[in-house]
Formats: structure tokens, sequence, C-alpha cells
């Protein structure tokens, strides 16, 4: 019987600047953006918001990092009959919105990535333009 597991988790550094770049990213792409960093026990580990954003996005950005946190998926993937029986049977922790991306490095899941702002589509394509900048694996 093995008595534990070892577990990879993204460091308060990583997140922090993936917040950092979150921003910056939205900024150039016109969007007040509010990211969200989880880890894959579904914790925040770090969140951050552009000035002037909306207050709804802040549970947008987290249910997002949490979806991809825990299917190690990018959102968007669950079609229309689980879209909506996922995030019900969740109590609403998941979401299938655009905009949440899976964090790798080295072949390691370390958690997930939130951004909320913008539309689905500038969410998703500044998530993908922060993982990319901070030398995240590609999917």
């Amino acid at each position: 019987m093995t008595h534990f597991i070892e577990t990879s988790t993204i460091s308060v550094d990583s997140a922090l600047e993936l917040v950092r770049l979150g921003i910056a990213h939205g900024a150039e792409a016109g969007v007040k953006a509010v990211v969200t960093v989880i880890d894959p026990s579904l914790l925040q580990v770090a969140m951050g918001k552009a000035d002037g954003s909306t207050p709804h996005s802040i549970e947008t950005s987290k249910r997002k990092a949490q979806s991809s946190a825990s299917t190690r998926r990018a959102t968007g993937w669950m079609d229309t009959d689980f879209a909506v029986q996922g995030p019900l049977g969740t109590g609403m922790l998941l979401t299938n919105i655009l905009g949440g991306m899976p964090i790798v490095f080295d072949g390691r899941h370390v958690g997930g990535l939130g951004i909320a702002g913008g539309s689905p589509a500038q969410d998703a394509a500044i998530a993908a333009a922060v993982l990319e900048a901070i030398g995240a694996d590609q999917p």
C-alpha cells in the first residue's frame, strides 16, 4: 500500500507573474482583465484585476481557472448537455465559457488559469498568450 502521492503545484511567484502578464496582455487587447490562478486541488493561489474591471468577472475568472485545473483542459470543450449538467452537478464550480486553460510546465500539470473581462474569444486568446509568455507547455 502506498501511503502518499507526490503532486506538483504552481509556485506563488509563477502565479503572480501570470496575473501580471494577464493584466498586461489584456490591456494591450483593450480588455480590463481579471486573472485567477488555481492549484490542482482548486485552491486559489493568486488573483488580480485591472483597474475598472467588472465585478462579476472576478467570479467568472475563478470558475474558468477551477474548470481548467480540475479537468486539465481548456474551457469550452463541454458538449451542449454537459455544459449545463457539469456546472450544476458541481455546485457551479465548473464553467464552459472560453478563457480557462490548464497550466503545465515540463509535462506537469500545476494548476489552472482563468481570464475574464473581454469576450470569451478575447479571454481565451489572452490566456494562451500569457501561458506562452511565461514558457508553459502549449497544448
